[in-house]
Order: C-alpha cells, then structure tokens, then sequence
C-alpha cells in the first residue's frame, strides 16, 4: 500500500483480505435448503456461494470477471455438481438458469479486484488506468483521454456525486494535451495537486473521481437495473431477493425497484379501462446495515445495506427502466452489444 493514496477501502482499494458482507443477514433473508437452486449473479471471491452451498443448496455462480470464474473452478469441483459457475454478466442471470428459490446480488468491485493493482480500480497502488470488471471494451483510460470536458463533469457529477466535477474535467483535458493519463497514480496525482486537500477530508481528493469512471466504464448502475427484472423473470413463488449496496445511488435503484414492485394498483377511477397492476415482490424487511463489530472487523462493510424481497405469484412486468430515474450519460457501444 502506497501511502497518501487511500482512505475508502471499499471505492477504491486495499489491502483486505475477501469477507463477505452482511453473511450472516444474507443467509436470513436467502433461507437456502437441500433441493433448493440458489442464484449469485455477483460470485466475485464466492463468499456467498460457499456459505448457500454448506446450507446445502445448488448454486449458479455468475461473474463476468474470467479470473474470478478461473479462481472458482476448485470450489465447483469440490462442490459435487451443485455449483455452475457462468461468465456472464449478471443482467442476464434468468439466460442461465430455468427457476431459482432464490438471488443474491452483492453490487460493486470484488475485493480481488480492488487488491490486483494490474486492474487499475485503485489509486492505493500503481497500475494501467484500466478498472474494466470483464477485462474488454472501453478503458477508463479510453474515457479519460477522449471523452469531452462536459461529458466528463457529467460522470464526475452524477457517478461520484463530485462537487469539483468541472474543474477536475477541464484540468483532464488540458493536461491529457500534453500527455495522456496511462496510470492510476498519474491521474489521482493530478487531481489531488489540482483540488488540494484540507486537512479535514476523510477520503483522496480522486475517491470520487475513480468511483464514478468505474461505474461508468462497467454500467454498473444499468447492470444492477437489468439483473433486478431477470432476478424478477426467473425467481419463483416465494423465492427469496437480497441485494447488498454500498453506494446511495445504487441503493436508490434496488429501494425504487421493491417499491415498485411490491406496490399493487388497481388504476384509476378516472380510466376504467386500465389493467390492475399486481405486486410481483413483497418487502422483506427495511434497509439493513452492518453492526459496529462487523465494521471494525471489515471496513470495507461500512456503506453496505441489504435490501430484501419476496416473489409473488404474479407474472413479472416488462422491465422499464424509467422508474429508476438513471441520469443520461453519454452513450458508449459496450461488449456484446450491436
């Protein structure tokens, strides 16, 4: 670890060892049994899947992370069969499985990932300003020397809640004329000698910056929306939703998604002729946040909050994904699309 370049374990690197967050509440909300298929559509470190599959569930493992499918490959074989893993991205989990009891979603970067500096997710160490989760497509070196000053504040400002967006925008785009950034010390470097830092900040000054290019350079906000309508389209009745977050806004998304879901309208007076809408998932609880122990036994659990929800009967809805309210950033052509 590099010092001067980390203060937020989770957004941006260090280095801590793989925990599971939220296990044992996972585990609750999940209820997994022999006989029952369990989904994790974000296997990453398989910290979810080994504890479904000591409760003696089958799981289907998705990353679309090829390191973390290749490190999996002794657990699924020590697993007997019950455990398929899938390079996939996670929004396409029901493609992989025919019906689930059950889906576990823990959203964000792996410990692996934040760890291997040759990923380019952290500024805690030197490495390619890379930050692609699948290992193709668009780097966010490609995003930070090509992409307009305004397209970038907008990624700043939306991703990372930034509030120095635009100026750190226009100082990209000045220096990258000179030369482009290549390295992750490079660009948080930059960033902090531009901004500064007052005494009383907590995190980097390129925290935000860095949280914001990697959930824009893997759509992790569009991914999390997608996965919630497959999770939907592929859960049967009673089968059991558990998603953990560790960013307002994804948790914003997975709140939005229950409520919608789980609200039955029957349509208005004044149309008559309007279909009733049914809930498709009931709550399962409120927001759940780890305990002080869990904390200061893993750091990186401090932003973590599990969500919950139990599938009805009801057919899925078509997925719109309007009700989430996802900011317009701009469009990219990413792998696997057309």
């Amino acid at each position: 670890m590099m010092a001067g370049h980390g203060d937020d374990p989770h957004a941006v690197g260090g280095l801590v060892r793989h925990i599971p967050v939220l296990l044992g509440e996972v585990l609750g909300a999940l209820e997994p049994k022999p006989g029952e298929t369990i989904v994790d559509g974000t296997f990453g470190a398989g910290g979810y899947t080994g504890a479904v599959l000591e409760r003696g569930a089958s799981v289907v493992a998705i990353d679309r992370d090829p390191d973390a499918i290749a490190a999996g490959r002794a657990l699924e074989r020590q697993a007997g069969g019950r455990l398929k893993l899938v390079e996939a991205p996670f929004s396409t989990l029901d493609e992989h499985v025919g019906g689930a009891d059950g889906v576990v979603l823990d959203i964000g970067v792996s410990s692996m990932q934040l760890d291997q500096a040759e990923r380019g997710f952290s500024f805690r160490a030197d490495g390619p300003l890379d930050m692609r989760m699948a290992q193709a497509g668009l780097s966010a070196a490609d995003v930070v020397n090509t992409f307009k000053a305004g397209d970038l504040a907008r990624i700043f400002g939306f991703l990372g809640e930034e509030r120095h967006a635009g100026r750190i925008a226009r100082m990209i785009e000045a220096r990258r004329q000179k030369r482009p950034f290549e390295r992750t010390l490079d660009l948080a470097d930059a960033i902090a000698t531009h901004i500064g830092r007052a005494p009383k900040d907590k995190i980097h000054p390129a925290t935000r910056v860095f949280q914001a290019l990697r959930i824009f350079v893997n759509d992790e906000l569009g991914e999390l929306a997608g996965a919630l309508f497959a999770a939907e389209r592929v859960l049967k009745p009673g089968g059991r939703l558990a998603v953990v977050t560790f960013h307002s806004l994804e948790d914003r998304i997975v709140k939005r998604f229950i409520a919608d879901r789980a609200d039955a309208a029957s349509g208005s007076r004044h149309m008559p002729d309007a279909p009733a809408r049914l809930a498709t998932f009931r709550k399962s609880g409120g927001g759940v946040t780890p305990g002080e122990a869990e904390i200061a036994a893993n750091p990186r659990a401090r932003s973590a909050r599990l969500r919950a929800a139990i599938r009805t009967e009801v057919p899925a809805r078509p997925g719109d994904f309007s009700i989430f309210g996802l900011p317009k950033l701009p469009a990219v052509e990413r792998p696997g699309e057309r």
